[in-house]
């Protein structure tokens, strides 16, 4: 860091006065060189925690990758501001005394989506002859740069009028019918609803806050206006709520995971822990086309019997965590366990951050092996995954086994690492079903990607109001889970289903679903090319 205090100035002679900005010029350098290579460190330490998070290293680092993405912010914006003064400085010196100063390499740009509308500026020199000798001037080029700005949004009022006739021969009024509205009589139009929507439960906006955002773009729009609006919402889009629940549990496997919510309990003021729970259907990585869907579903609390009855007409492979509450679900073998290698994996993760140990470095090399076969098959048929597997994996899963036995004998009882390995030796069967059939999975990432969503938002709010509230979130997460797992942005998906729903015919409703919408989308383009 460069020196706070300066010595006294005025009593420095000349050549003392040339060291020290010389030293100080060289601790600014210093300082810079050290950001600098900070923040190309901090870049690469970001990406691996990105591979890790979404990749075969699955694990809790979102909370220190935030704090690197903020960390790398702050340096890049120091060093920004540093050149900026550094550049106006220069700017007031004359050419001839101006330091040479190497500016830090920039990503390259990328150029602008040109689907953005474009606004022309033409700037004409100020003289309309040449400045220097009072000549014509012909134009034989220009120079074009391109501004990104952005628009602040806008409200408009669309004003609907049916005008009113009268037959001159029976005096019959004859007028359009009116307009339909996701709302009856509602004044939201499908833009604005979707946007509502998706604010707070894609965004994690609460009502209370959007209102104050409205506000401030001059549109008085109280939170209990807001409510009723999501409430009669969440009843209209009911129906293809009912259908994503039907398509995910016509699948023969499905990914399974909950996650705890807290919510305003009746009566007492104080806050209780409900779940959210989520069923995912996606078959992609293993070659297949039917369409990935997310259904979410509440409950007041974690008890086996609600998985029960979520699930009662679900047949085949559940891939979820070794929860007691799915237990009672094998038995009668009509839904049968898969296992997930990645909360497996996870405790030994969990041992080797605290205290590594060969066993511990050796457990995690070995699951990664297996993780590093599933890359090479992702997105391959079942059938070929399936051989892979039983050529690749399946002795390595034989020799993986054979060493847990072993170092279970030699560790301590009571050690943690001894009880990660009980926990892989006990669920084993489960474990290793996946490489008997290629259209199951290694782990569990499916679901636990969905609930990514519901972890972020409970950041952004401290409970939800009622257990109400929490059947209406479920729903409202389902179609846009659903929505990004069909490449749509949701908020246009709302916004093209919120504009036809109220007139669509209830035995078409399928024609609705994310994937149906998606599918017409793209036949439009090849027509349109």
């Amino acid at each position: 860091m460069i020196s706070a205090a300066l010595p006294d100035l005025d009593a420095l002679d000349m050549e003392a006065l040339k060291a020290l900005v010389i030293a100080q010029h060289s601790e600014l350098l210093d300082q810079r060189k050290s950001n600098a290579q900070e923040i190309e460190h901090l870049k690469l330490v970001i990406e691996k925690y990105r591979r890790m998070i979404f990749g075969r290293k699955s694990e809790k680092l979102t909370g220190a990758l935030e704090q690197l993405e903020f960390r790398l912010e702050e340096l890049e914006t120091e060093q920004a501001a540093d050149e900026a003064a550094q550049a106006a400085t220069e700017a007031t010196q004359p050419s001839s005394t101006r330091a040479d100063s190497k500016r830090r390499s920039r990503p390259a740009r990328k150029p602008l989506p040109e689907d953005l509308p474009r606004e022309v500026v033409n700037h004409l020199p100020p003289h309309s002859c040449c400045p220097d000798c009072g000549g014509a001037l012909r134009q034989f080029g220009e120079d074009v740069s391109e501004q990104l700005e952005r628009i602040p949004a806008s409200f408009k009022v669309i004003r609907h009028v049916r005008p009113k006739f009268a037959c001159a021969g029976c005096e019959s009024v004859v007028e359009a019918p009116a307009p339909a509205r996701p709302i009856d009589r509602g004044l939201p139009g499908p833009g604005l609803l979707a946007h509502v929507l998706v604010s707070k439960y894609g965004d994690h906006l609460p009502l209370y806050r959007q209102s104050q955002i409205y506000a401030r773009e001059g549109v008085d729009l109280d939170r209990s206006t807001l409510a009723g609006w999501v409430g009669a919402a969440s009843e209209l889009l009911a129906p293809l709520v009912d259908e994503i629940k039907k398509h995910v549990l016509a699948a023969s496997k499905i990914h399974a995971d909950d996650t705890p919510v807290p919510v305003l309990a009746p009566g007492n003021g104080k806050t209780k822990t409900g779940r959210l729970w989520t069923y995912v259907r996606d078959d992609r990585p293993a070659g297949l086309g039917t369409a990935p869907a997310v259904w979410f579903a509440y409950s007041e609390d974690r008890k086996g019997e609600h998985p029960r009855r979520h699930l009662k007409e679900f047949r085949g492979a559940l891939q979820a965590d070794a929860y007691a509450g799915f237990h009672h679900l094998y038995g009668d073998g009509a839904i049968y366990e898969v296992a997930c290698w990645a909360h497996t994996r996870r405790k030994f993760h969990d041992i080797h951050v605290v205290h590594a140990s060969p066993t511990t470095t050796e457990a995690l090399a070995r699951i990664g092996a297996l993780y590093g076969i599933e890359e090479d098959i992702r997105g391959k048929p079942a059938e070929f995954r399936s051989a892979i597997r039983q050529a690749r994996a399946k002795p390595m899963l034989d020799q993986l086994r054979n060493w847990m036995e072993k170092m279970l004998r030699s560790l301590s009882t009571k050690s943690e690492t001894a009880g990660a390995i009980r926990y892989a030796l006990s669920h084993w069967r489960a474990l290793t079903r996946y490489v008997d059939d290629g259209l199951l999975e290694i782990d569990n990432s499916a679901a636990e990607r969905a609930l990514r969503a519901v972890a972020i938002g409970r950041k952004n709010y401290l409970f939800m109001g009622a257990d109400s509230g929490g059947h209406r979130a479920a729903s409202l997460y389902s179609l846009i889970g659903s929505a990004k797992l069909s490449g749509l942005d949701p908020a246009f998906y709302l916004r093209t289903v919120l504009a036809t729903i109220a007139e669509h015919p209830i035995n078409r409703i399928e024609q609705l679903l994310p994937w149906n919408i998606a599918r017409s989308l793209q036949t439009e383009s090849s027509h349109a090319a």
